[in-house]
């Protein structure tokens, strides 16, 4: 695991006020989640969770019109991404840059060897003996979306590859992606979800993988029992159950994207790369994202990602996710002082 993930506010000593920097948004309200939570905190504390997550696992694949060896519960996507590089150790694996660094460092724990792709396989051909295939989808930290016919035909014509696809940002893109029940259909593909980004949980770790049974079947046997906790399993059932408790306006989300990118363009100082989610990459003209990052932090309270250690980028490249209107401009006078400074 690298250094310089998104929410180290724990860092600062000044209190981080709004948080840009992880993927989350302000946009979700969690309050219901945390209400039936704190009324069954007790009762989920004094027992066992399931040692494989079946009821939770059965009520998602009801839910996405799968069976339920189609569904493996997991401690967030993240133990669904060391799950899959174990099951497969030893592979070639080839890995879309820039992106989420724990694909990588997954593969090199379990014996990958590992080749970044910084571009679309030029007419639909991998690497000789490329055995996995990883892709963020939408990608962190770009926000770009693969589009859904280019990632089918290169599936179609690796039938001996497992993809790894991982859709943990599918709630908050209207692009159109692979359902669970699609990617299903295709022996070589698993499907990461995570129910932390959906409902702004990230202190509880829920995520699950879908995919054809064989495969699902074979990374069971590398995980270990109770790997999901249970309250992370209690708010799994309560979500499913009442799918409509934490809501979420996607189209004004988006709509306060672009706003919030215009206003950061108009600065002068700022370029801002097109996303097709939430978040998206900003470089500075002058200066380095690191510098910035720790005025914002310690003047204003305000945390953003700095992205220069993901793989291809550079120093002045830092990433933000758009919190609610009044948030977003406080951060872009922050930015224009730092800027006159």
């Amino acid at each position: 695991m690298i250094e310089g993930h998104g929410d180290d506010l724990y860092t600062y000593d000044r209190p981080i006020e709004c948080n840009f920097s992880s993927n989350l948004t302000n946009w979700i309200d969690p309050a219901p989640l945390a209400a039936h939570l704190s009324g069954r905190v007790g009762e989920v504390l004094s027992r066992y969770p399931e040692p494989r997550p079946f009821t939770l696992e059965s009520r998602l694949a009801r839910l996405l019109r799968l069976a339920p060896d189609n569904v493996c519960v997991t401690n967030g996507a993240t133990e669904a991404i060391y799950l899959a590089a174990q099951a497969f150790a030893g592979a070639k694996s080839a890995v879309l840059q820039p992106t989420f660094s724990e694909y990588a460092d997954a593969c090199r724990i379990c014996g990958h060897r590992v080749v970044s792709l910084y571009q679309w396989p030029a007419h639909g051909r991998l690497p000789e003996d490329v055995r996995m295939v990883w892709l963020c989808n939408p990608n962190n930290p770009t926000g770009t979306v693969v589009e859904k016919d280019a990632l089918a035909a290169l599936v179609e014509r690796h039938p001996h590859v497992v993809f790894v696809v991982d859709q943990s940002y599918e709630n908050f893109t209207l692009r159109p992606l692979f359902s669970a029940r699609e990617a299903s259909d295709y022996p070589n593909v698993l499907l990461l979800h995570s129910l932390t980004k959906r409902y702004a949980m990230p202190g509880l770790r829920l995520g699950y993988l879908t995919g054809p049974a064989p495969l699902m079947e074979h990374l069971r046997t590398h995980r270990m029992p109770w790997s999901v906790n249970a309250v992370a399993l209690e708010a799994g059932l309560f979500l499913t159950a009442h799918p409509g408790a934490v809501p979420f306006d996607l189209e004004g989300c988006l709509r306060e994207k672009e706003r919030f990118a215009s206003l950061l363009r108009a600065t002068g100082g700022v370029e801002v790369w097109e996303s097709d989610t939430h978040f998206f990459l900003a470089r500075l003209r002058t200066g380095r994202s690191s510098a910035l990052k720790d005025y914002l932090a310690r003047r204003h309270g305000l945390l953003i990602r700095d992205a220069s250690n993901f793989e291809g980028l550079n120093d002045a490249f830092f990433r933000l996710s758009t919190q609610r209107a009044a948030d977003n401009e406080r951060l872009v006078a922050a930015l224009g002082e730092w800027l006159e400074g």
